[in-house]
């Protein structure tokens, strides 16, 4: 159960300090995910970057955040923005970030609410917070300055998803880059991230020690697959997230196969858009438009089953867990022409999960047996490891601090990279405080 007690049961210390830069992190320090960093100069200054929830099964939590008057939010998944509502309710927190993360959150905020009832675990905020949260945002542009104290911030394009943002830091002693979730590679939807000069760089080591395919042959990969399927007779399930990965997915099958008679359904419909509503944080507006023209959009029951019917259906939950594609799923199952398409990660305890490992989905309640093909392909949005290391480099940062990553394999040869060349590596834990001078 998730118990907070606002001020008194936090792990950040009381006590001010008399110089540097204190950095703790209330998640995501030495895991993947569950994000909340605090920053603190001795003048007092304090800032909250992010504060999410892993949602794992069961979910994972970070600490309790002790008062914050401010919080930049990098971007809208679940994992850096879940818990926002709780420090909006609890100490009225005021919430800055790019324009498409401040549409998005309702959105976001409302869906949480409503796995966290269908699937039992506990959220320390509720509907009343969330409407105080809506509020509390301050909607900011790349580039342009904002004063914190002595402190002045701004944001940066993080590649990513439409909207997410690095966090540049000047405190007047030390200029400071937050990464969030970031890639330095162009994807459909976004340009990449480019490098910003400063002292100390947080990045995030999502894929430290692993490189990603090379994209335009698992593009190809990808498009082949779908060829095979759809030429055999059989509809390609395509399970996607519902925020960056659906609508990669369906400008990649729009810009190479027009013809084929591809279905979209779930949530990624209203963000998408969004998306369309914020222009300025896209690569190319028009072509995610006639995307989102061309593609048969499901709104009833009746268009669910004439998508069965489809050569393609794009669907959340992207991991099977819940959501339009388990009814797709269940319907398609028996056909062995069809087959299912991971595009992404599937986190142990999903639905894809078990599937790719056991052949097994559970579906209504009932543990079903999937006897499908399948396939899995890498359209990540988070910079290899190569792409990090490189990163690093092009910034100048004397220190870096490596986070939002696993403490076991992802982290170990990433900062052994980085030690390499020359940069000054913190390997943080969750609940304990440091300080760089």
């Amino acid at each position: 159960m998730v118990m907070y007690s606002p001020g008194k049961t936090t792990s950040y210390p009381d006590e001010p300090i008399d110089s540097g830069l204190r950095y703790h992190f209330l998640g995501g320090g030495s895991e993947v995910g569950n994000v909340g960093l605090i920053l603190e100069g001795p003048s007092g200054n304090r800032l909250l970057i992010d504060y999410g929830l892993a949602p794992t099964d069961p979910p994972r939590y970070p600490d309790e955040a002790p008062k914050i008057t401010d919080t930049i939010v990098t971007h809208s998944h679940i994992d850096h923005i879940g818990m926002v509502p709780w420090l909006v309710g609890a100490h009225r927190s005021r919430l800055h970030a790019t324009h498409v993360t401040v549409a998005l959150s309702e959105l976001m905020w409302n869906d949480c609410h409503k796995v966290s009832r269908i699937e039992g675990y506990p959220l320390p905020w509720d509907k009343r917070d969330l409407d105080e949260a809506l509020n509390s945002w301050t909607a900011h542009s790349f580039g342009e300055w904002n004063k914190h104290g002595n402190w002045k911030w701004r944001l940066h394009s993080a590649g990513h998803i439409p909207g997410a943002a690095m966090i540049e830091i000047d405190t007047g002693q030390r200029k400071v880059l937050i990464s969030g979730d970031f890639d330095t590679r162009n994807s459909p939807l976004v340009n990449g991230a480019t490098p910003v000069q400063i002292d100390t760089l947080f990045v995030e080591g999502t894929y430290g020690g692993r490189e990603h395919p090379d994209k335009s042959e698992e593009k190809q990969r990808f498009l082949n697959k779908v060829r095979e399927i759809v030429d055999r007779g059989g509809t390609a399930l395509i399970p996607a997230f519902a925020n960056g990965r659906g609508q990669d997915v369906l400008l990649e099958l729009h810009s190479t196969m027009p013809e084929l008679n591809v279905h979209y359904d779930g949530m990624g419909k209203t963000i998408t858009k969004h998306y369309l509503n914020n222009p300025e944080y896209l690569r190319d507006s028009e072509a995610l438009e006639k995307a989102f023209k061309w593609v048969k959009r499901v709104s009833s029951k009746s268009d669910k089953k004439k998508a069965l019917d489809a050569d393609v259906i794009v669907s959340t939950s992207g991991m099977l867990d819940g959501g339009p594609s388990i009814w797709y799923l269940n319907r398609l199952r028996h056909d062995p022409k069809n087959a299912i398409l991971f595009m992404g990660y599937q986190a142990k305890g999903s639905g894809g999960r078990r599937l790719q490992e056991e052949g097994r989905v559970e579906i209504f309640g009932n543990l079903t047996p999937i006897d499908l093909e399948w396939d899995s392909f890498d359209f990540s949005t988070h910079a290899g490891h190569a792409d990090i290391v490189e990163f690093a480099e092009a910034c100048g940062a004397k220190d870096v601090v490596v986070y939002h990553t696993d403490p076991n394999q992802a982290r170990p040869p990433l900062v052994e990279a980085l030690e390499k060349n020359g940069h000054t590596v913190h390997q943080p834990k969750n609940g304990e405080s440091y300080v760089l001078q």
